[in-house]
């Protein structure tokens, strides 16, 4: 019984059709991950790089001349520390009250007996296809006396619709018998929002809370037509746009000649703007990429369940 229980353990071997299907999916799955990754070691490879040297091209993953004078140039902007206190600040303060009130409006907009459901629905997702423009918007504003004011960056943005209706989506798939429970024990509503439904909606809240931290911390342009005249209130993308213009600015005086002439002297400390802009691209997405791991586990649940309903 032994002997044949020993043979029963050993693993059957696999079908040539079952091999087949492994190497091929293996060497799809690689492939793609150095489709994917690529863009960003190449960006990586061009900001480590000797800007005169990027100039010549051939730069893939891996940087010829190596050298730090490229950050060395973004971070000695005197306002850039500032700015990046600021887009923190506008990134964690943003994203906790968008993703609270808008948990708070899809809750309500998710009980069937508000009897306004549809309607408040229908006119939040009208929003998403008639916009007043660029100029009623600045007057709106402008007479909210929000110009020059650090909120500028939070109350525009408050509610996202598109958040809104990935987290109703969530909380009407949740068992109603909970919340029922709940009620005949005498708990308000508000218990039910903060003790059942908010720990339940966990998943789909941290989906929102990256979306809605990536829109914050990538802001600059309203930066550009609020806050640009008040350098206290700078953004860290705003001062990034303005370093990289500079440099444009600087490449536009020089001609194409002078341009390749240059790239051929020892002159270690210029940069180029296409060095700027690798560089600019890897100091910006930094943080994103050292937040998202920590929300992917929740990330694909909350946009599965998030979007069953409709």
């Amino acid at each position: 019984m032994a002997e044949v229980a020993g043979k029963n353990k050993k693993r059957r071997p696999m079908a040539l059709g079952d091999r087949l299907f492994d190497y091929a999916n293996y060497t799809f799955l690689t492939l793609l991950m150095v489709v994917t990754l690529y863009p960003f070691l190449n960006t990586l490879a061009v900001s480590l790089n000797d800007a005169n040297d990027s100039i010549k091209g051939g730069i893939y993953v891996w940087p010829r001349e190596w050298t730090l004078d490229n950050y060395k140039y973004v971070l000695a902007e005197a306002t850039i520390f500032h700015a990046t206190m600021i887009s923190v600040l506008r990134t964690v303060i943003g994203t906790v009250a968008t993703v609270f009130c808008s948990a708070m409006v899809a809750y309500t907009i998710s009980r069937q007996e508000f009897v306004l459901r549809k309607f408040v629905t229908v006119a939040f997702i009208l929003t998403m296809y008639i916009n007043g423009g660029l100029i009623p918007n600045f007057l709106l504003i402008r007479d909210l006396g929000l110009i020059d004011s650090f909120w500028v960056y939070i109350w525009p943005g408050l509610i996202g619709v598109f958040n809104l209706i990935i987290i109703r989506s969530f909380i009407e798939g949740l068992p109603e018998s909970i919340l029922e429970s709940a009620r005949i024990d005498g708990a308000g509503e508000y218990r039910n929002f903060f003790h059942i439904v908010l720990p339940l909606c966990t998943p789909v809240l941290a989906t929102v809370a990256l979306f809605t931290g990536v829109y914050q911390w990538n802001q600059w342009f309203d930066v550009f037509l609020y806050n640009s005249s008040n350098i206290d209130l700078s953004t860290l993308q705003y001062e990034l746009q303005k370093i990289l213009q500079n440099s444009n600015a600087s490449m536009s005086a020089k001609s194409a000649g002078d341009a390749f002439a240059s790239a051929g002297s020892q002159d270690a400390n210029a940069v180029t703007p296409f060095s700027i802009r690798a560089t600019m691209t890897i100091a910006a997405s930094l943080p994103i990429i050292m937040v998202y791991p920590f929300l992917q586990k929740y990330f694909v649940k909350g946009m599965t369940v998030g979007g069953v309903k409709g």
